[in-house]
């Protein structure tokens, strides 16, 4: 059976919205590209002292100083060594810049997030605030981007 579909006919639910989804731990998350500036690769993160151990350090991005949480530790995993996939997503949340250090980016994609679960209990992360299965039964976890500045 053909279907003749034209762009009329396709229909875009208003609970879609285009996600940044990435690895980290084994895990796929998602974080709404409204918040994503840019992705950046084989940056030098200056340590900081007295800072938690999740804040790596900062980067000075085109004269910019901003600091760089490793969402690994954040969820209180074991550090990881970065390797050439390592990247770090610059965010914006709420007029305030912050980069996140992943494993590996994965791809940008529509999420209906009116299909989105909450997180059970037992599974639950501080930064996450909802799950959604995809049609291939990728599992992703939605970042709230609010618990990302909350350190």
């Amino acid at each position: 059976m053909m279907l003749d579909e034209t762009a009329e006919d396709i229909v875009v639910s208003e609970t879609t919205e285009r996600f940044l989804t990435f690895m980290s731990d084994g895990l796929v998350f998602g974080v709404s590209t409204e918040n994503v500036i840019e992705i950046i690769t084989n940056y030098m993160i200056r340590p900081l002292p007295m800072v938690p151990d999740y804040i790596r350090g900062i980067i000075n991005l085109r004269g910019q100083v901003l600091p760089v949480m490793d969402i690994r530790l954040r969820m209180n995993k074991p550090f990881r060594e970065y390797t050439s996939t390592t990247c770090i997503i610059i965010l914006e949340i709420n007029s305030t810049l912050i980069g996140i250090a992943v494993d590996t980016v994965l791809q940008v994609q529509d999420i209906d997030t009116a299909e989105a679960s909450p997180i059970p209990v037992e599974n639950r992360q501080e930064l996450t605030n909802a799950m959604i299965s995809l049609d291939d039964g990728t599992v992703v976890l939605l970042l709230d981007c609010d618990a990302i500045l909350r350190i």
